[in-house]
């Protein structure tokens, strides 16, 4: 089926601010506390282990998971019964409190039978007692901040720093298998922005997918037939004077899109013409003659007529060597691609095999449709009286290819939401033919995309090229570069691959920072910005560290390979370790929940924090060999998770800028 998207809506949004549990706000020691609409006095309890030098478990163990266990542990010792699973919570603690993990107590109070405060106290003496990585707890109410021991924190960060792929699993031949269909463009016309979002996301969510442990096939399926090909092809048959890209000078996907947005145009004119006559509307559209010539140049493709199939075959061709530029440029790319012309087939004899089942119905003009009102929906046509297919039909063909070619444990197809209703009933119908693998289809259905300008028809030509698009950015990036002198040590060729690796970035990362399920104006002005929330200023961090590194490496600072472990860290750094930590459950979430946002937006506030530090304390300036070399390390890894979580995007990183 022709996915031609790009009004493009939501579904429920997975977005938090912290990705770990929930993010309570918790107020300064000044303030009230307000939770499921009380008003909760403040009161805070100080607990401190006395220990100078903490030994713990140096086996790489998620801190948060190894307090999970902890508090589960003290729970079940003090109060004799295990709490059940969801009831320990665990979540970043805020900043106006001591503490880096804070436990919710309030599921355990049916357990201890007392106040919040002494439950609170009572767990938090057990783990002073119990747990070697706590050094001090802090009660508020039901809540009991947590303070992890400093060297908790470097022996977890350099097994963080040792493990080069930390965050992601690696699939072997047991892995469930995944397929991803996205992009899924129709021969008629170029990619344009709504591809864009769809190429993007389906790309970046193959790569979360890869990331999970997942082995992933990325597919598509290219719509080349249908009454919207036969537009162009009988455009160009009528006002091409045998043009070719080549002669034209264009791209061939651009040159068969004019000849698209000419059959609207003459067709228009036709119609106006038919009204003026007095027609109705719906006259003038029953008597087109250019319709009518659209309607019969498909009859005759799919009856194999020799001429419309070298002249339909020509035509795509021009588009696929366009197509490709587009995907090669954008950077992403397909394991299998199908094309509607071969599914269609298949989807018409399953839909003959349910007919003759009695599971379809054929009415008096011979079109055969699905009842589904006993599924609470309305009736679907599936084959036309003429005898030719709808989308329905090749996407059942297509989804019957697919699992024959592959042992597919989950297909998740990349569609706007304007597709919702088709992909409801694209699973009630394989379900119905027999197919086990009906029921478990995925639609990761996004939001529309528009300009600040509006929507964008493509009939009418108004859309944005997605070649137009990606050259204006690159082109923005470049001038930004030129006038702020950045590029001004580069040769020609350094600087533009700069431009393209911003301008690129950019672009993709304004697109994916936005929660997909939801509905974005795309600001090509407001997605290069060296400050803000924006792709560029994530790669300008990223280039500077790597400015930096160069330095140390000139300057002959040595980095061990495993840091001392009792350095005395500040707050900022304490943080930034455990905002490293949580990489591994972002990306789990990501794929859990289909959302490149989380890593994008994770990726923004680890360069946030990052920054902070920077502009706080001394780095290369750093006294202190073994902090020095802490700092330096430090700034390493943050490069690497930057440079890792961006790739999930698509995105690539700068050296220099």
């Amino acid at each position: 089926m022709g996915r031609d998207i790009y009004d493009l809506s939501s579904q429920k949004t997975y977005l938090c601010n912290h990705y770990i549990g929930v993010d309570e706000t918790y107020p300064s020691t000044t303030c009230n506390m307000h939770i499921r609409g009380h008003t909760l006095e403040q009161t805070s309890i100080g607990l401190h282990r006395s220990s100078e030098k903490i030994e713990i478990d140096n086996n790489y163990m998620s801190i948060a998971l190894k307090l999970e266990k902890s508090a589960t542990a003290a729970v079940k010792a003090l109060y004799g019964t295990e709490p059940a699973e969801g009831q320990v919570q665990l979540q970043k603690t805020k900043r106006e409190f001591k503490g880096h993990l804070t436990l919710v107590v309030f599921p355990f109070l049916k357990l201890s039978r007392k106040s919040p405060e002494a439950t609170a106290a009572e767990i938090g003496q057990w783990l002073l007692d119990n747990e070697p990585a706590v050094t001090a707890v802090e009660v508020v109410k039901g809540f009991l901040n947590l303070t992890i021991a400093p060297s908790v924190w470097l022996d977890l960060f350099n097994e963080i720093r040792a493990d080069e792929a930390f965050g992601h699993k690696t699939a072997t031949a047991e892995s469930p298998l995944v397929m991803i269909e996205y992009s899924s463009p129709n021969t008629n016309k170029p990619l344009h922005l709504g591809h864009v979002r769809n190429n993007l996301l389906g790309y970046s969510l193959s790569e979360i997918m890869k990331a999970n442990g997942y082995r992933v096939v990325k597919t598509n399926i290219v719509n080349d037939r249908g009454i919207h090909i036969c537009k162009s092809m009988l455009a160009w048959q009528k006002w091409g004077e045998g043009i070719t890209p080549e002669k034209a000078g264009k791209k061939g996907d651009h040159l068969i899109g004019d000849f698209y947005v000419l059959f609207d145009k003459h067709y228009k004119a036709e119609l106006a013409t038919l009204m003026q006559a007095g027609k109705s509307k719906e006259e003038a559209e029953a008597k087109s003659t250019l319709m009518a010539e659209a309607r019969e140049m498909l009859r005759l493709w799919e009856a194999g007529d020799e001429d419309v199939v070298r002249l339909w075959k020509t035509m795509n061709e021009w588009v696929y060597e366009g197509f490709d530029a587009t995907y090669k440029k954008m950077g992403v790319d397909f394991d299998k691609i199908y094309y509607e012309s071969q599914t269609y087939l298949v989807g018409k004899g399953e839909v003959m095999r349910g007919l003759d089942e009695g599971l379809f119905v054929k009415h008096d003009d011979g079109s055969v449709w699905a009842d589904l009102t006993g599924d609470g929906l309305d009736e679907k046509l599936l084959l036309r009286a003429d005898g030719t297919s709808v989308y329905m039909t090749q996407d059942i063909g297509t989804a019957k290819m697919r699992f024959d070619d592959y042992p597919i444990n989950k297909m998740i197809y990349v569609v706007g939401n304007e597709q919702n209703y088709h992909f409801q009933v694209l699973s009630i119908l394989l379900d119905r033919l027999g197919f086990e693998f009906g029921k478990g289809l995925v639609h990761f259905s996004y939001g529309m995309v528009e300009l600040p300008e509006g929507k964008m028809k493509s009939r009418e030509g108004t859309v944005v090229d997605a070649d137009d698009l990606m050259e204006e950015m690159i082109g923005t990036a470049a001038e930004i570069a030129a006038e702020a002198g950045k590029a001004a040590d580069m040769d020609e060729a350094e600087a533009r691959e700069v431009a393209r690796i911003v301008g690129l970035g950019s672009l993709k990362y304004f697109i994916l920072k936005v929660d997909p399920r939801k509905n974005m104006t795309f600001n090509p002005k407001e997605s290069i910005d060296f400050n803000g929330n924006t792709g560029s200023f994530v790669q300008y961090t990223y280039a500077r560290i790597r400015s930096l590194m160069r330095k140390a490496e000139a300057a002959g600072y040595n980095i061990p390979a495993t840091l001392p472990t009792d350095l005395q860290l500040s707050e900022k750094e304490e943080a930034l370790v455990q905002k490293l930590n949580e990489y591994a459950d972002v990306v789990a979430e990501a794929g859990r929940t289909y959302s490149p946002a989380l890593i994008a937006n994770y990726v923004y506030d680890l360069v946030k924090e990052y920054n902070q530090f920077y502009h706080d304390f001394s780095v290369l300036k750093e006294e202190n060999e073994q902090l020095r070399a802490f700092r330096l390390a430090l700034s390493e890894v943050i490069a690497r998770t930057m440079r890792t979580g961006f790739s999930l995007l698509g995105i690539e990183m700068p050296e220099r800028m």
